[in-house]
């Protein structure tokens, strides 16, 4: 519960870069001990979403643009020659759940559910890694996600700047009609979308009431 309303409240913008998680705070709202706090700060951690500084505590994570650039730079490297493979051989199976799974992020934005569609178009980079049939890739694919939805949910001036309507649907198309070049090239137009839907500016002033932003009785 801790890790799930603290990751909702940051991608949300609810919760701003750099706000100090306090335990004794967090305790207090969630009304339980100190070690549980701590373990759902570790996994906050591990995922990219909580820095943990030595002798000052807990703090929501604040990429710069430096950090997002090389995110970007490191799936423009990835994702094209993925998309060019799969687009060479697809799976039918594959290529069935990626539209299965498109129909979830269509049903989840005109649903206005933000934390839901920047989970799932971030899941279906993921899914694409995982047809293309590269375990380490996959796993790869799935840190730099991770680390794109924190930027995204912190930096995005709008819900459309996670996947834009439309452009995974343009990617599975190239997939689907075997054509590796507008597979690549489509994917490519797709991240720069995201990457200039970005406002690495837009930096909120850390807010104090943790139980009232965290929903936290």
């Amino acid at each position: 519960m801790i890790v799930e309303r603290i990751y909702k409240a940051v991608m949300e913008q609810r919760l701003a870069p750099n706000t100090k998680l306090s335990e004794a705070r967090l305790c207090e709202a969630f009304g339980v001990g100190r070690m549980r706090v701590r373990r759902a700060l570790l996994l906050l951690s591990s995922q990219g979403i909580v820095n943990l500084q030595s002798n000052r505590g807990a703090y929501v994570s604040c990429p710069d643009e430096s950090e997002a650039n090389d995110v970007f730079e490191a799936r423009l490297l990835i994702e094209p020659p993925l998309v060019r493979k799969l687009a060479a051989a697809p799976n039918e199976t594959s290529l069935r759940l990626l539209s299965d799974h498109i129909a979830l992020e269509d049903a989840a934005r005109n649903k206005n559910q933000r934390i839901e569609v920047i989970r799932l178009s971030g899941e279906f980079h993921v899914k694409l890694a995982q047809a293309a049939g590269n375990k380490v890739i996959s796993r790869m694919m799935r840190e730099l996600v991770t680390r794109t939805s924190l930027i995204v949910g912190l930096f995005g001036r709008s819900s459309n700047s996670s996947c834009p309507d439309g452009e995974h649907a343009a990617i599975l198309d190239a997939i689907q009609q075997r054509d590796p070049k507008r597979a690549e090239k489509r994917l490519i137009l797709h991240l720069d979308h995201i990457r200039n839907g970005l406002d690495m500016d837009a930096r909120k002033p850390p807010l104090d009431d943790l139980a009232s932003i965290l929903g936290a009785s």
